[in-house]
């Protein structure tokens, strides 16, 4: 009886894993194909053509840069902001907090010695949330505006542990006059000594970015924004102020996602923009380092959980009535509220199924034989497995070298332990919000790597 159990138990789960994970297989396969349709079409290849700098450029940027406990990077990064962008059309505006001396006395250094260097401190204690601080930024901005007497065209977007491009203000200058908002590429560094936890990251944006976010644009629906590596133009921002008071929403987890999807509501295009920074080079991109330690990513990945599929749904909803390829979108970027238990499930029934077959090996008899329906099933997932890491491979070989593009197979499973224990997390989040909990900013210790390791970073990706 206790074998019989076992292998009945094994055999539903099996069937659910088997099912679900199909669905998911065959969604991503469609976003493969018409992948494949863009690159026979050539519209993938990266524009060529843009100037070195924005030493002619006739808009004014605001680069906004949110920090909260951010001494150990601030200084580093902004200097090598300002030493990649020697023009004057921007400034840069850095959010501190009241109660956050060592960052304000980092941002200081650099502003004494740089007019282009703008340090505010927020009225509040900190951490509030990362768009409040942003909010706080754009009332500095248009007090400056006021009493200057010239505007910016479009502020950009940038966390305090990134590199920056030194073609990135000339992307946004030759688009965004047509464009009421446009994100570049984000291509992650892999932390020294982290070759799977921070590894990983490099997988999953050169699949999003190098693929995914292509074909959500060719069948026109919300692109979302990425929070760094992004312009958004001022008008537009002012008319999202109008109708709400400021134009990032303070209570949200994830205000740079839902931004995109409100821009499209308003008609107003958002691009993704890939520029090649030199004929047959790399496109012009963001890149950062990501957490290399388990805990780090799984605070991280947690709140781009909570709020992008489990508070971002209730928040935003589905958009426009029959906007089918935008539902389609919407769903991909929420599914994981049903792919991580579906996960667990079919890790699940694998434990089943070894402990199955050594009881039946002990005992001398024979396991139960699979249903054809449930063994066809199980071919297909695992030919659309297969078909999925080599994707993933060639999309990281193409930007960091073979050795990177290898180790994004064992990376795989590295990211579905984190994802499921990152699911656990965004659901105590969201429960906590639904009990009227404050919208904290969770945010993960930061590194910036040094001027060496960037360097050769970059070096690394032109070469592949």
């Amino acid at each position: 009886m206790i074998i019989d159990a076992i292998d009945a138990v094994n055999r539903e789960l099996f069937a659910v894993s088997v099912v679900f994970m199909l669905i998911g297989g065959v969604d991503d396969l469609l976003i493969d194909c018409l992948y494949i349709l863009l690159r026979v079409r050539g519209s993938v290849r990266p524009v060529k053509g843009l100037p070195e700098d924005c030493a002619e450029c006739s808009h004014r940027f605001a680069v906004f840069v949110p920090a909260w406990d951010e001494s150990a990077v601030i200084e580093p990064m902004l200097r090598a902001m300002l030493a990649r962008w020697p023009s004057q059309h921007y400034r840069i505006y850095v959010g501190t907090y009241p109660n956050d001396s060592p960052t304000i006395a980092a941002v200081a250094r650099v502003a004494q010695g740089d007019a282009r260097v703008r340090l505010v401190i927020g009225a509040h204690a900190g951490p509030t949330t990362k768009a409040d601080c942003l909010n706080g930024l754009w009332r500095a901005l248009e007090r400056d505006e006021a009493a200057e007497d010239a505007a910016f065209t479009a502020i950009v977007l940038h966390d305090a542990e990134d590199v920056v491009h030194p073609q990135e203000l000339a992307v946004y200058a030759a688009s965004i006059e047509r464009n009421g908002a446009v994100q570049l590429p984000v291509t992650p560094l892999r932390q020294p000594g982290s070759l799977l936890v921070s590894g990983h990251y490099l997988d999953e944006f050169a699949q999003s970015h190098g693929l995914t976010l292509l074909v959500r644009q060719m069948l026109g629906a919300s692109l979302p924004l990425a929070g760094v590596g992004c312009a958004i133009r001022c008008d537009v921002l002012r008319r999202i102020a109008a109708t709400r008071g400021q134009p990032f929403d303070a209570t949200s987890l994830t205000e740079d996602y839902e931004l995109g999807l409100a821009l499209r509501a308003m008609g107003e295009r958002c691009a993704f923009v890939r520029v090649a920074e030199s004929a047959g080079g790399p496109p012009v991109a963001v890149r950062a380092y990501f957490p290399a330690t388990v805990p780090a990513s799984v605070r991280q990945k947690a709140r781009w959980m909570a709020g992008i599929a489990l508070a971002g749904w209730d928040r935003t909803g589905w958009g426009r009535p029959w906007d089918w390829c935008d539902h389609w979108m919407r769903m991909r970027d929420r599914r994981v509220t049903l792919a991580m238990p579906v996960l667990a499930i079919a890790y699940a029934s694998l434990l089943l199924w070894g402990l199955s077959s050594g009881v039946h090996g002990w005992t001398g008899t024979a396991p139960p034989p699979l249903d054809a329906w449930l063994a066809t099933g199980i071919a297909l997932n695992m030919a659309l497995l297969g078909w999925r890491l080599l994707v993933r491979m060639l999309l990281v070989t193409r930007l960091y070298g073979i050795g990177e593009g290898l180790l994004s197979a064992p990376r795989m499973i590295v990211a579905n332990y984190i994802g499921l224990l990152a699911a656990r997390r965004a659901l105590s989040i969201y429960v906590r919000l639904l009990l009227g909990g404050p919208v904290r900013w969770d945010k993960t210790a930061h590194h910036f790597p040094d001027a060496g390791a960037a360097s050769m970073a970059s070096a690394a990706t032109a070469a592949a």
